[in-house]
């Protein structure tokens, strides 16, 4: 049996687990993550490691993170809600000061890869991956393996232009997330009602639709059509076996009906178009980054073993 100390790092907080080859479970944590000074985050995590290491005889370090991630070099490119982890690198400083392999992915890929492991996209080859949040994110599997692309923004879905209008020599346009993010549906909500936007999250604007109000379930409307029409956009420009949604939306238990009635709607208007998306939830939940993280570790140092995904 192998051991595996794996981290999550998040924007509020860095979950971590102690996983076997097989993706078990054997502890799990988190902490609160240390926003600017890397110093600081660097102490957190190496302790949590200590702490697993007087249990466990650890193969190596697996890391999900935001941003850019070359996982050849080691380093986080990009934004996110922690600038002090933009720059350094992580195989170096870890690997060096733990004596482990250290290996690191972008946490929509490592989503992704959760999922085609051992969840809703086991036995696919080909699926795209969508993570509706406050934006809109993702990742694109081709023959069992991430596609990055040529610029690493690959599955960058929410850049997707969906609402372009050109009038009186002005164009105006609209983006995946501007119309179909979490973010997107609070915007529409408190614009219907008349209301500042910090009075409303998304479980309010839900529930004030299922009280009957009518500003809010015409926001929601809109919203399943925006997400509809991406995903439409998705099975034709890329043609997968499945498209998975994640992110907190993708837990009510009515999400993919309503997704697929809107893309009943769709079809229709497009007669040509014969193929119906095979839209399915996330099934690890909060989990999937963790999952993903590891088989992305195992792929790399070829210690799959019989708990792989798809053959390569």
């Amino acid at each position: 049996m192998r051991y595996y100390i794996v981290f999550d790092i998040g924007g509020t907080y860095v979950k971590h687990a102690v996983m076997n080859e097989h993706g078990d479970f054997l502890e799990k944590g988190r902490y609160r993550s240390e926003r600017h000074d890397f110093h600081q985050f660097r102490d957190d995590l190496l302790n949590v490691v200590r702490q697993a290491q007087e249990n466990y005889q650890l193969s190596g370090i697996a890391i999900s993170s935001a941003g850019s991630v070359d996982s050849d070099i080691g380093h986080i490119g990009g934004s996110s809600a922690l600038p002090c982890i933009h720059g350094p690198n992580f195989k170096e400083v870890f690997g060096g000061a733990t004596g482990l392999p250290v290996e690191l992915e972008n946490d929509a890929n490592c989503a992704a890869l959760g999922e085609l492991w051992k969840g809703a996209g086991r036995h696919c080859r080909d699926i795209a991956f969508v993570i509706v949040g406050t934006g809109i994110g993702g990742a694109i599997v081709k023959d069992g393996r991430i596609h990055k692309g040529a610029h690493l923004h690959g599955g960058e879905f929410g850049y997707m232009l969906m609402d372009v209008r050109y009038e009186n020599g002005r164009i105006e346009c609209k983006t995946w997330s501007e119309l179909a993010a979490t973010s997107a549906l609070i915007r529409m909500a408190a614009k219907e009602k008349g209301m500042p936007e910090r009075e409303l999250d998304g479980e309010k604007v839900f529930a004030l639709a299922e009280s009957g109000d009518e500003a809010a379930q015409k926001a929601i409307d809109r919203f399943y059509f925006s997400l509809a029409q991406g995903i439409f956009n998705l099975q034709y420009a890329y043609d997968p076996e499945k498209i998975i949604v994640g992110g907190g939306i993708s837990s009510r238990p009515d999400f993919v009906d309503e997704i697929n009635k809107r893309l009943s709607v769709l079809l229709s208007l497009v007669p040509i178009a014969k193929v119906q998306p095979v839209v399915e939830t996330c099934q690890f939940k909060n989990d999937a980054n963790l999952l993903g993280a590891l088989y992305h570790y195992l792929e790399r140092h070829g210690e799959l073993g019989e708990a792989s995904g798809p053959s390569h």
